[in-house]
């Protein structure tokens, strides 16, 4: 990421025409290795040079067992729990929910591992060169959506550790104005506007220079994780009693509930399996093949999920042993130990330190950034990195209002449910696009205009929208229903057919294979003209020693004709094995 580029303060004028003009918020505009010259882009949607692509196995493996130890893991997997499925059930639905997600995080993850570009910028050759910003606009959105989340989480964490400090710090002391139904009370508000305003500089720091704060997340989150558990059974009696409750439904409502909560799973990692180039543009690779080493997702992610939610369930179930009620959230259980006296209050100063610190480190690595990214993408002129993270805290911490998302297990499981519908068939059509219609072959510096290859009919690919309409469509009423239900009565507010709710209990997997097959299905009966490629045009050169000197190679007959880039001979059929073990070719927008 460019972070570079800091602004300074704002003199005085600057701030006075700020004020007045929007013209003095403009960017200077930058230039782009591939972009035509009248294109306004950033650097950071160029290919990522072959100095950065740094990414190993062990990076991967970081990554995930940093990003997934959070208590938006703990909270998805135990709130199952809380809606009536026993240990049982809820774990075989973690491991399928995250090994479906798993499955378009690597085919997605391979476009970014060989071509080295980002999801905002990959998204162009499906969907179009215009239609690709509804898929941006919508991941913004819902990355928004998810750093209110972990921040409506980490400021409870923030209430516990300053209760630990001043036990008077208490809503004795601190009468609540606020009404019942926001699902907030004053003192949680403040706790709330605390970590807020304490995690916005952090958000503005580039990740790399914060790998102390990544370390103690690493090795206190886990900690306090199983230290919680492991006091949790204590107080149970042993794992005995916990592991010998059974579930509250039956019959189909238990089917549907399993369904439901499988998609829940899902949908928490719905983005990345969507934006997953961001990512893995940083592996490392060798003659412009894909890197193998971004595959170790499929195996690693549903192990280290399934292994923190196995302690929320666990932790979950005891407390209704302990209390007779399930508590989903760990803090709840930590807010406990502040009536222990001063080892009590101790204990649970430092297990929300730790918790605070997972859910800043993942808004950082996970949700800023990503969002800060479309946003440059979709307001290049006036947005950068450091902007877009200022934008998409404020938008994330207070618009989305995401203390009341979190109020319930219930209306937590409705929106991460209802997170996945439109992210689900926009990983579907790229995987599609890339594997099943492209066979692995782009056109790079295609990608980066207007005017090029992938603008389709006005830079509309009828394809995906017709692919999008057939996945989303169906499920709109379940989203409906499911955003006008009441936690407390189990009734909407909405009225659906019994069909209709029951599509929507599994409606990431409906919207990821019905757009894979609609999108596969109208590109091979009205296929596109000039989209099959008999090689990948890269643009930028990546010789085999590893380390490029910008020559141009002329032996591919690369050229451009009425605004569209061809190849020749693109009729003939590619020989085998040309996607794996060739030269990567240079366009002439790399001069």
């Amino acid at each position: 990421m460019n972070f570079t580029a800091v602004e300074s303060v704002p003199k005085n004028q600057q701030l006075k025409s700020r004020m007045t003009s929007i013209k003095a918020w403009e960017l200077q505009k930058q230039k782009s290795t591939l972009a035509p010259d009248h294109v306004w882009t950033n650097e950071d949607m160029d290919p990522v040079p072959i100095k950065n692509q740094t990414w190993s196995v062990w990076t991967w493996m970081a990554y995930w067992a940093t990003d997934t130890i959070n208590l938006g893991t703990w909270e998805t997997a135990s709130s199952i729990i809380s809606v009536g499925l026993s240990w049982r059930e809820a774990i075989p639905a973690i491991v399928v929910g995250t090994t479906c997600v798993a499955i378009p995080m690597v085919l997605n993850g391979a476009i970014g591992a060989k071509l080295h570009i980002p999801f905002s910028v990959v998204i162009r050759a499906s969907f179009g060169y215009y239609f690709a910003y509804f898929a941006i606009c919508s991941r913004c959105v819902l990355a928004m959506f998810w750093l209110g989340i972990q921040g409506a989480n980490g400021a409870q964490a923030m209430d516990i550790m300053i209760r630990a400090i001043w036990p008077s710090y208490n809503d004795t002391n601190i009468p609540n104005t606020i009404p019942l139904d926001q699902g907030i009370t004053s003192r949680g508000m403040i706790s709330y506007f605390l970590f807020w305003i304490i995690q916005l500089p952090l958000l503005l720091i580039p990740p790399t220079n914060l790998r102390w704060l990544f370390l103690i997340k690493i090795v206190a989150a886990p900690i306090t994780a199983l230290a919680t558990m492991g006091w949790c059974i204590h107080k149970a009696g042993g794992s005995g009693t916990i592991f010998a409750a059974g579930a509250t439904v039956t019959g189909s409502n238990k089917a549907y509930l399993f369904l439901s909560s499988m998609t829940a799973v899902t949908g928490s990692w719905a983005t990345l399996a969507c934006n997953i180039p961001d990512f893995s543009r940083y592996a490392k690779t060798t003659r412009g093949t894909t890197s193998k080493a971004q595959f170790i997702q499929l195996p690693f992610l549903p192990l280290v999920f399934t292994a923190c939610a196995v302690i929320g369930i666990v932790t979950t179930s005891a407390t209704g042993v302990i209390y007779g009620e399930l508590y989903w959230n760990p803090l709840d259980i930590i807010a406990f130990w502040l009536e222990s006296g001063h080892g009590g209050r101790a204990a649970a100063f430092f297990a929300a330190t730790s918790w605070y610190i997972a859910q800043v480190g993942t808004n950082i690595t996970a949700n800023s950034i990503s969002a800060a990214n479309d946003l440059t993408v979709l307001f290049p002129k006036y947005v950068n990195i450091r902007r877009g993270c200022i934008i998409a805290a404020v938008v994330g911490g207070w618009v989305i209002v995401p203390w009341k998302i979190i109020s319930s297990a219930s209306t937590f499981l409705n929106f991460m449910g209802g997170y996945a519908v439109f992210l689900a068939p926009i990983a579907g059509i790229m995987a599609a696009d890339y594997w099943l219609v492209k066979k692995q072959h782009m056109d790079v510096p295609a990608m980066y205009d207007p005017e090029g290859r992938y603008r389709y009919w006005y830079g509309v690919n009828w394809r995906a929208v017709l692919a999008m309409c057939l996945a989303v469509g169906p499920n709109l009423p379940g989203l409906g229903y499911s955003i006008g239900s009441n936690a407390d009565t189990g009734t909407s507010t909405i009225s659906i057919s019994a069909g209709a709710k029951n599509l929507y209990t599994f409606n990431w997997l409906y919207g990821f294979t019905v757009s894979i097959f609609v999108y596969t299905a109208c590109s091979y009966l009205v296929p596109a003209k000039g989209m099959n490629i008999r090689r990948t045009i890269y643009g930028i050169e990546e010789p085999a020693g590893g380390v490029g000197d910008g020559r141009i190679n002329e032996e591919e007959g690369v050229f451009e004709k009425n605004g569209m880039r061809e190849h020749e001979h693109e009729s003939e059929k590619a020989p085998m094995g040309d996607a794996m073990g060739t030269h990567p070719h240079v366009h002439d927008h790399a001069q």
